[in-house]
């Protein structure tokens, strides 16, 4: 004959239904307990533990503490269970031993008190202030109905512990409210934020190859009677972009289905001479132009300066109306500097669209300055400075010769590449 075993589910099951009869079986046992520990208590006669404790104070601060197993799912029965203890210990009890009567009234408000403190943490206001107000009245008509005339059996110290024990489990609640609706805006932030640049990065994409696209296209249906040659190759430039526009796509979404895996591969400013190959099939020629020391840059700045780059070409293939433009990548010792020039009729409303706003915020992202507009002379010009990071401006630094001795740094006391390129653009 099988046995057969429970599972994992089963088992967990059996364990939390084991704990829960415990934990209410104790909590309804607590306030018989009490008033059986503390009626003994009070008879006089009792072991004492240490110098400062005895078995009939720990007897019952064992019992008061039976209900906090309740306190985290139930705490309303907790705290019901705890006045119903202090009530019978406190009204029910009387004897000659004023002391001890009033060690086991701190520590009934003790415990009371830490309930309540509990449901202020984790209840709303209105429910836990009717809770603390119902509590403190308990306290107050148990302690006049004992008779004894201490301070702690009045309501001026159980209505001040209250207060303390409310004010303080609300606060704990404000202060989890507030962190949680921090981490909400910044979670909604982000997603924003990754929207924006999903957005920016379809935008730079598609706009790119759909510009080319069309000039292609119109190429295409005018010499496709008399040069059908040019035709074809037209045909060819809109297939080799659409295509390589899908699998950029695809790439782009397969990274976003794969929550947490590696990335694609973004583009960087190596790829401009491609980007300078697809945009020539389009009638553009791309005159690519890499000053200084070439290094690779981290990824961000790559991605950035090579989408800037990409839409300031666009641009000119969509509105410039010129056979030709320049674009030069700039390698400084601090600092990237990117101009694209054209010499054509430039943008009728520079600025009305979202590709210089998009080229702006990703500049501006990097802590950079972006500059863009009609030129003297015609034409239009982009100009963007992004500064580099520290450690890649160090490494860029020229090191001194150790056998010349100190020397003036090349250019010193000339006026900054900065002040200059503006002054030229």
């Amino acid at each position: 004959m099988d046995l057969i075993t429970p599972g994992p589910k089963a088992r967990r099951t059996a364990a939390g239904w084991s704990r829960a009869v415990f934990a209410w079986t104790g909590a309804l046992a607590s306030p018989v307990l009490l008033y059986v520990v503390v009626a003994d208590g009070a008879g006089g006669g009792s072991i004492d533990l240490v110098p400062w404790l005895s078995m009939r104070h720990l007897l019952p601060a064992l019992a008061l503490a039976l209900p906090f197993a309740l306190l985290r799912r139930r705490p309303l029965a907790a705290l019901g269970l705890l006045l119903v203890g202090s009530s019978l210990t406190t009204v029910a009890i009387h004897t000659e031993q004023v002391a001890y009567l009033t060690d086991m009234r701190y520590l009934e408000l003790i415990a009371v008190d830490l309930a309540v403190a509990v449901v202020a943490a984790n209840r709303s206001r209105r429910v836990s202030a009717t809770v603390a107000f119902v509590a403190l009245l308990v306290q107050v008509l148990i302690g006049y109905a004992n008779g004894l005339n201490t301070p702690v059996f009045e309501f001026e110290i159980p209505t001040l512990a209250m207060a303390f024990a409310w004010t303080v489990g609300n606060s704990v609640r404000t202060r989890r409210e507030h962190a949680e609706a921090i981490r909400t805006r910044a979670a909604g932030q982000a997603a924003a934020e990754e929207r924006l640049r999903i957005a920016r990065e379809l935008h730079d994409m598609v706009a790119h190859s759909v510009g080319v696209i069309a000039i292609q296209a119109g190429m295409g249906r005018r010499v496709i009677d008399s040069q059908p040659g040019e035709a074809r190759n037209a045909l060819q430039a809109i297939e080799d972009t659409s295509r390589e526009t899908l699998a950029g796509l695809r790439r782009m979404l397969v990274g976003l289905r794969r929550d947490g895996d590696v990335a694609p591969p973004a583009p960087t400013l190596a790829d401009l001479e491609r980007l300078a190959a697809t945009t020539a099939s389009a009638g553009v020629r791309v005159e690519l132009d890499c000053r200084g020391d070439r290094r690779p840059l981290p990824g961000d700045l790559e991605l950035s300066a090579y989408r800037v780059v990409q839409e300031a070409v666009t641009n000119v293939v969509r509105h410039a109306a010129t056979p030709r433009c320049t674009v030069t990548v700039d390698y400084r010792d601090t600092e990237l500097r990117l101009t694209i020039a054209d010499e054509g009729r430039g943008c009728p409303q520079p600025g009305s669209g979202y590709g210089i706003t998009g080229m702006r915020e990703r500049v501006a992202l990097l802590s950079g300055e972006f500059a863009a507009g009609p030129r003297e002379g015609g034409g239009f010009l982009v100009t963007a400075w992004i500064p580099l990071p520290e450690r890649v401006a160090a490494a860029a630094q020229p090191q001194p010769d150790p056998r010349v001795g100190q020397q003036a740094a090349p250019g010193h006391g000339v006026p900054g590449p900065r002040s200059a390129a503006r002054a030229q653009a």
